[in-house]
């Protein structure tokens, strides 16, 4: 009889002599028999008293008194013992003793996340933002799955709503940051599930803003892998999600990433359209906490322009994107290597090969100070 039946004494003195309930059933009525009991026990009955239950769920009634006096002088116990739940083995009950106190340890861990616990998550997750814009992903990945993995173990046992939701947002931030240095390592399949995680947290922060923000992220690993049409679907999607829902400066954002992956599927009038309709809706001062997790401005809008216009191979690709460059915040190295790397791609497109070179030798050291992967194998299969 398996452990899962063993629900009254009766049923834990079968199992501790190895007897199923037919072997038992089969021992009972030869005992009645030898005794002058008038009784008998079913297999099916001797399951229900063993379990303390009837087929259908329904506790037992009173037992028979035929089926007393048999229990009782083939066993040597009283029936109404004999059919109490069986006490847990030690082990169990110490089993289950460590079980509840690690839970009660778990959740008491959960009620220490509160607002300023929060505030300092994202404070330290926001230094590692500006030390990845200047320094590049390669020392910062690792350090940044860890504190993933402690919040996603956090948000599991918090139960104030408040604190889970505020917790949930850092995770979308947090996750969105590891799934774009993922890419720039050419971790794509890491990239992709950061991204995706990022979207299961913005659930639970029941914010479509912070979907739609993952969402565009993760459509840049499509445009890498060349699944454009998908790509736009996605940022699409997002679009639609974050409309009347998002603030001015993401909404052009998220704008500007559904006008590159326009030009990635060569819909050169959709995309330029839809960097319009980003540049109209830019916010001319951006309020820092309207989407706090976002560094993006008309530098940064016109830069992606250009990089659009390069994948079109369109001319005037280049005073785009060295315009950018000219306004370029020199913090912003990662940003600067891939806006070189578009010069480089639509210089040689227009054989100008002399300033391509130029800005190829200056794309390779930075994508070598930053330790971009991405921008390195761009640039190699661009120069060969």
């Amino acid at each position: 009889m398996g452990s899962g039946h063993r629900s009254t004494l009766l049923g834990e003195l079968l199992h501790e002599r190895g007897l199923t309930p037919e072997q038992f059933s089969e021992q009972a009525n030869l005992f009645a028999h030898e005794h002058g009991i008038d009784a008998t026990l079913s297999a099916r009955h001797v399951n229900r008293l063993a379990t303390g239950r009837r087929t259908d769920g329904r506790p037992l009634g009173p037992v028979r008194a035929g089926t007393k006096r048999l229990l009782e002088e083939m066993l040597g116990v009283p029936i109404d013992r004999l059919l109490k739940p069986a006490a847990p083995s030690p082990s169990e009950a110490q089993a289950w003793s460590s079980e509840a106190l690690e839970l009660r340890a778990r959740i008491r861990s959960g009620r220490a996340v509160d607002r300023e616990t929060v505030s300092l998550l994202q404070q330290k997750l926001d230094l590692t933002r500006v030390i990845d814009r200047r320094l590049g992903a390669s020392e910062l990945l690792g350090e940044l799955r860890a504190q993933i993995s402690q919040m996603w173990s956090l948000l599991g046992n918090v139960l104030d709503q408040r604190s889970r939701t505020a917790l949930a947002r850092v995770l979308v931030d947090a996750s969105t940051l590891a799934g774009w240095q993922s890419l720039d390592q050419g971790l794509l399949r890491e990239s992709w599930e950061h991204y995706d995680q990022a979207r299961s947290a913005a659930r639970v922060a029941e914010s479509s803003a912070l979907e739609a923000y993952a969402c565009a992220g993760q459509a840049v690993v499509l445009l890498d892998i060349g699944e454009s049409e998908s790509a736009v679907e996605l940022t699409r999607y997002a679009c639609a999600v974050a409309e009347h829902r998002a603030p001015g400066l993401l909404t052009s954002w998220l704008l500007a990433g559904h006008g590159e992956a326009l030009a990635a599927a060569g819909d050169r009038d959709g995309s330029l359209r839809t960097f319009d309709h980003a540049e109209w809706v830019l916010p001319a001062d951006a309020d820092d906490t309207e989407a706090p997790f976002l560094v993006f401005d008309g530098t940064h809008l016109t830069r992606w322009r250009g990089s659009a216009l390069a994948r079109l191979g369109e001319p005037e690709a280049v005073d785009v994107l060295s315009s950018a460059l000219d306004r370029l915040h020199p913090d912003f190295a990662r940003a600067e290597t891939a806006l070189r790397v578009d010069l480089v791609q639509v210089l040689s497109v227009h054989g100008e090969r002399r300033d391509a070179s130029a800005h190829a030798e200056r794309a390779r050291l930075l994508a070598a100070q930053v330790g971009s992967v991405r921008q390195r194998r761009r640039l190699e299969a661009l120069t060969g």
